[in-house]
């Protein structure tokens, strides 16, 4: 059976902004929402809105969707070739709606399995970084190296925790399963191993240079992509690149926050951006051939005579472009009547006889 579009899932259109994505993911989420919609086919229509959200709030994802389709973001092993989803991230971003990530991890685990989690809540720390770009590397993106610091699996034991030579062994308190039922009172409650901190394995013999817990802190450089149309404030998700977790368990991700500089002069709304030009009176009158600065220099502009102060040109195909390809925005350009301070003798002769000749021209409407 064809999967549905995502951009159709999610009602946006498919130049939508981020913005946009998350209010209507928002809106899915609360309207299908397990806890709150009973209804025969909400679990379902919950679960494939925030498989469509794991993708098209990912710039890269949605960049390999754009492109190939669901076959370019398949792949997530625990959903039998499907979107590997983010949960914890989803989690963070929604916490009004899943009530943070012990309530919001029963939901998703329901759904999808356990998918996008580590076994046993294993998963390592998901870090944050941001990096800052000009707005004309907006144009054609940018690249950025990072230095961060971070938990990587330790080398002598890869990352299992047990001493090189051994192996780790399923944990004889929770025999495997990461969890022990307490009775109290009436009810039996499900914690985390308190041998195995959940992980139901145990290395009896620890490795010395991580002290068992099969990471270590190292230095990283890390080369960002920054794709072209990004707009400030956006994230990029580095899938595997946060800290390793504890005992082999999966790495989390790496979010990186772009901030793009603005620029003397530009004003950016969009893919569209705004320049102020001056126009002398004689300009403004006459009309003329203006120079209009751009982003990668100069544009020549035509101001027709009698144009009024404030008035608004548009330069098509000189703005940035959208994120996931296609064509630029427009440069708009707003024409102010500049005035000067200072006069030679013979300018203010010229403008005072061009006053004389007006006052007299109105004067005779007036008469008439």
């Amino acid at each position: 059976m064809a999967q549905r579009d995502y951009y159709e899932i999610l009602g946006v259109a498919r130049d939508a902004s981020e913005a946009d994505v998350k209010s209507a993911y928002r809106k899915l989420a609360l309207k299908y929402h397990p806890d709150r919609n009973k209804e025969a086919g909400a679990s379902e229509k919950f679960k494939e809105a925030t498989e469509a959200y794991a993708v098209i709030s990912d710039p890269q994802k949605r960049a390999a969707y754009d492109r190939h389709g669901h076959a370019g973001v398949a792949g997530g092993a625990a959903q039998g070739g499907g979107v590997n989803v983010d949960f914890e991230d989803i989690f963070q971003q929604f916490a009004d709606i899943f009530g943070g990530s012990a309530a919001g991890g029963g939901i998703f685990e329901s759904l999808f399995g356990g998918a996008g989690r580590a076994a046993g809540g294993n998963r390592g720390r998901s870090l944050r970084a941001a990096v800052e770009i000009g707005l004309e590397e907006v144009l054609s993106g940018a690249e950025r190296t990072l230095s961060i610091r971070r938990a990587e699996p330790c080398e002598p034991c890869h990352g299992s925790g047990a001493a090189p030579g051994t192996k780790r062994e399923t944990c004889p308190t929770c025999r495997g399963r990461g969890a022990v039922a307490q009775q109290q009172g009436f009810f039996a409650v499900r914690t985390s191993c308190p041998r195995c901190a959940g992980q139901g394995s145990v290395a009896e013999k620890p490795c010395k240079t991580c002290g068992g817990e099969g990471r270590v802190p190292k230095q990283s450089e890390l080369r960002v992509k920054i794709p072209a149309g990004i707009e400030s404030g956006a994230q990029i998700r580095l899938s595997g690149e946060g800290e390793a977790g504890p005992n082999g368990g999966l790495a989390g991700d790496l979010f990186v926050e772009v901030q793009v500089r603005e620029r003397e002069g530009f004003h950016r709304q969009g893919q569209d951006l705004y320049v102020e030009v001056p126009l002398s009176w004689p300009q403004a009158t006459l009309g003329d051939r203006l120079q209009v600065p751009t982003l990668e220099g100069h544009a020549r502009m035509n101001v027709p005579a009698a144009t009024p102060s404030g008035k608004l040109f548009r330069i098509r195909g000189q703005g940035l472009p959208p994120l996931h390809g296609g064509a630029r925005g427009d440069l708009l350009v707003r024409v102010y009547v500049s005035v000067p301070e200072k006069l030679s003798r013979e300018q203010k002769s010229l403008v005072k006889r061009l006053f004389e000749i007006d006052k007299e021209q109105r004067g005779g409407k007036e008469e008439a």
